[in-house]
């Protein structure tokens, strides 16, 4: 599955100063990425496609020394040679994580078609680095499988901050990115997708995954809608940002089905 952590998260810079990616920034003592990646792996997915971009090293440094930084080591240095030996700590986690080079500055749509030669599978995930929720992703996948489109997008009612879906019959009619919100359901952006959305993706080349991509799979009803009546929260604001730190220290962090 493909996480998307590419962008500069201006409208939470506040938070990060921009001197942390986005995906970066914790709830709790743990990045973001990692409850979304934790929220996959309880549902069984455990291959990650992290589509990088601005502050993408720093990703790779957390992952590559993930280990170390929740556990006590003890670190001997003589002259050109080290060894560490881990004395407490977690136990590893069981995962592969890609890490793909994307671009600086490009755009959600392209950040997708880019890793496709990584994809191995008829079907494949997306999703923001951003977002968190009691999402049955398992669910979602029997749900698109079933539909046959080409898409399934996750539909999700909160405040009406964002654009909103409609659908008929499973089949969203309407898709309605930022502005003009209104009311009703918005795209979760938990996403499925049948190999061939790569083609929708070469024909508009560096947009935004929800803007022409988006709107020609609902033209041609290819567009499913899943419904889920759960916990949803990006991490957008110092606000969102401070809720979910708070669910977190108060135990009351729906999302975390782990």
């Amino acid at each position: 599955m493909i996480i998307l952590c590419g962008g500069e998260g201006t409208r939470i810079a506040d938070v990060s100063g921009d001197a942390v990616p986005k995906p970066l920034i914790r709830i709790g003592d743990k990045p973001i990425l990692w409850h979304i990646m934790k929220i996959y792996e309880a549902h069984g997915f455990n291959r990650f496609i992290l589509a990088l971009g601005h502050l993408g090293w720093q990703i790779k440094d957390y992952f590559l020394n993930e280990r170390l930084m929740d556990c006590d080591f003890r670190l001997d240095v003589e002259r050109d040679e080290r060894r560490i030996e881990m004395l407490s700590g977690p136990s590893a986690n069981s995962r592969s994580i890609l890490f793909a080079e994307t671009g600086e500055k490009t755009q959600t749509g392209e950040r997708v078609a880019r890793c496709r030669r990584y994809v191995e599978s008829d079907h494949f995930m997306v999703t923001y680095g951003d977002g968190v929720g009691d999402i049955d992703v398992s669910a979602l996948g029997r749900f698109a499988l079933e539909q046959g489109k080409i898409g399934a997008v996750t539909s999700v009612t909160p405040a009406g901050r964002f654009g909103n879906i409609e659908s008929t019959d499973g089949t969203v009619t309407a898709f309605n990115e930022k502005p003009d919100a209104g009311g009703g359901s918005i795209n979760g952006g938990f996403f499925v997708f049948r190999r061939e959305f790569f083609e929708v993706l070469d024909r508009y080349g560096d947009v935004m995954l929800e803007r022409e991509p988006m709107d020609e799979l609902v033209a041609r009803g290819e567009l499913s809608a899943y419904r889920h009546e759960g916990f949803w929260e990006p991490m957008d604001t110092m606000r969102e940002y401070r809720l979910l730190n708070q669910l977190w220290q108060q135990e009351e962090a729906r999302w975390k089905v782990w």
